[in-house]
C-alpha cells in the first residue's frame, strides 16, 4: 500500500525571515540599503497605465476616417469627461449632424485618420508595495524592490486568503488542538494577527471581523 506523503510545516519561535518585495513592472524604490523599516513603510512604487477605451468615431459620425481629424474638438494629450464630446460634425447647413463623446474620463492617447477610432486612456492606477515586515532593507533592486530582513516568529501555512496584512502577532490559545471561538477574540485585539488552533468557527470569524482583527493563522 502506497503511503501520503503530508509536507512538514516549519513553527519557529524566533528565525531570520527574508523577505523580497517587487513591483510588477518598473518604477522607483524610495528607500536605501541599510534603512530601517515597519510593515507600512513603501519600498517601491508605479504607475500602472489606465484601462484604454476604442471609440469608432468615423462610424458615429457618419463620415470617411480620414475627416476625423478636422472634426475633432480634443487633440492628443488633451483630459476629458466621461460623457464630454470630443468630436462634431454638421454639414448641408446643420441639416446633417453627428458627435461623439468620450466613453470615460482620461486622457486623449490617439487619434486615427486611417481606422476613424479615437482612444481614450484612464488615468493610471499607483501601485505601492510595502515593506510587509519590520526589519531592514538589505538589498536595493533599482526600479523594480528591495530585500527586508528580520529576526521573528515563524508560522508557516499551506494557503492564505484575503490578502497581506501586518499586526502584532497573539496566541490566542492554550494547545494546538483547540478550536478558535468567539469568547477567544478580545477587544483589545484590534489590529492584531490571532494564531489559533485545529480550527476556527464561522462565529469566531465574525467576531474576528467585527472587532478588527487583521487576519487569523490557524488549522482547518
Amino acid at each position: 500500500m502506497s503511503d501520503a506523503y503530508l509536507p512538514g510545516l516549519t513553527v519557529s519561535e524566533l528565525t531570520p525571515v527574508c523577505k523580497v518585495r517587487r513591483l510588477p513592472l518598473k518604477g522607483e524604490v524610495p528607500v536605501k540599503a541599510g534603512e530601517r523599516v515597519e510593515p507600512d513603510t513603501v519600498v517601491a512604487q508605479t504607475f500602472v497605465p489606465g484601462c484604454p477605451h476604442l471609440v469608432a468615431a468615423s462610424n458615429l459620425l457618419n463620415i470617411e476616417p480620414g475627416e476625423l481629424p478636422s472634426v475633432m474638438l480634443k487633440k492628443v494629450g488633451d483630459r476629458v469627461q466621461a460623457g464630454e464630446v470630443i468630436a462634431r460634425y454638421s454639414a448641408f447647413f446643420g441639416l446633417l449632424k453627428g458627435r461623439c463623446q468620450s466613453p470615460a474620463t482620461g486622457v486623449v492617447e490617439h487619434v486615427s485618420a486611417v481606422t476613424g477610432q479615437v482612444m481614450i486612456r484612464e488615468p493610471a492606477v499607483p501601485v505601492a508595495v510595502k515593506a510587509y515586515i519590520s526589519g531592514t532593507v538589505t538589498r536595493v533592486m533599482p526600479g523594480e524592490g528591495v530585500e527586508v530582513e528580520t529576526t521573528a516568529a515563524f508560522i508557516q501555512g499551506i494557503f492564505g486568503i484575503g490578502g497581506e496584512g501586518s499586526g502584532k502577532l497573539r496566541l490566542a490559545v492554550n494547545d494546538p488542538g483547540e478550536i478558535l471561538s468567539p469568547r477567544q477574540i478580545k477587544e483589545e485585539d484590534r489590529g492584531c494577527i490571532l494564531v489559533g488552533g485545529s480550527l476556527v468557527t464561522a462565529a469566531a470569524l465574525r467576531r474576528a471581523e467585527e472587532t478588527g482583527v487583521t487576519g487569523i493563522i490557524c488549522g482547518g
